[in-house]
């Protein structure tokens, strides 16, 4: 499958042999009932997890940034700035096992602790590292966006021109230490056409990063959603609620 847009100086395209699919969820919590939810469940979606990760999946993306890193399913919390409590980014083998992968999390129990948005798609470009920027971070922002009606109605050169344009703002987000772990395609399945991943210092450098995408003009083509949140352990996003007296997960 071809890339939307061609290589800029800032990203190249994924080879052949590399590219994987692309899992993200936004995950919403809705166990509210005692039992509902308990430790069991917990118990069966680390199972999951557990073999997922001996099928080949990639249940950290600092993995992508740093394959000697533990490959241990992490989260980002959200819930402080979003209506939905958690996301996450995993990569599968292909798009046959992201999907089986998301249905056998449901079944397991994820279901019953969440209400869950996944969206599936593949890997288009490799990560980038910001300017000294190859150790981890312990935030992370993801961009959703989608092809506007100018978009679709721009020449050829105007295209071009968009994508040297954003190509500077992106230079400019790596100046700020940021890592990127490259471009996910999504438009095969959803109306989100493409997801970046990005880790950063905090919610303040991913806010001075997009003011330069605006200096840009970076959405007159698009439409676009951004998420920020603190990178955690999956497996302190996913505990049951504790019961009433014995206080509640942070």
């Amino acid at each position: 499958m071809s890339a939307l847009t061609g290589d800029t100086d800032v990203f190249t395209a994924e080879g052949a042999d590399r590219a994987r699919a692309c899992v993200l969820f936004l995950a919403t919590r809705q166990d509210d009932l005692p039992g509902i939810y308990d430790a069991s469940h917990e118990a069966a979606i680390n199972g999951v997890l557990d073999e997922l990760v001996a099928e080949g999946w990639i249940v950290s993306q600092r993995c992508v940034f740093d394959p000697e890193a533990p490959n241990v399913p992490m989260g980002i919390d959200t819930g402080f700035t979003h209506s939905h409590d958690l996301a996450g980014v995993f990569e599968a083998p292909s798009l046959d096992a992201a999907l089986a992968g998301t249905v056998r999390l449901e079944k397991a129990g994820w279901v019953r602790a969440f209400k869950t948005e996944w969206l599936i798609g593949l890997r288009e470009f490799s990560p980038v590292f910001g300017k000294g920027a190859h150790s981890d971070h312990e935030w992370a922002f993801l961009a959703l966006w989608e092809w506007n009606d100018q978009w679709c109605e721009a020449a050829v050169d105007e295209r071009n021109d968009y994508d040297l344009e954003c190509d500077e703002a992106f230079k400019g987000d790596l100046d700020h230490e940021v890592n990127i772990s490259g471009r996910m395609r999504f438009d095969i399945a959803h109306h989100w056409h493409h997801l970046g991943y990005w880790e950063i210092a905090g919610p303040d450098v991913a806010d001075s990063a997009i003011r330069g995408h605006e200096r840009v003009a970076d959405f007159k083509f698009t439409t676009s959603r951004h998420i920020v949140g603190r990178i955690r352990p999956l497996g302190d996003l996913i505990a049951p609620k504790k019961t009433e007296g014995e206080g509640h997960n942070v």
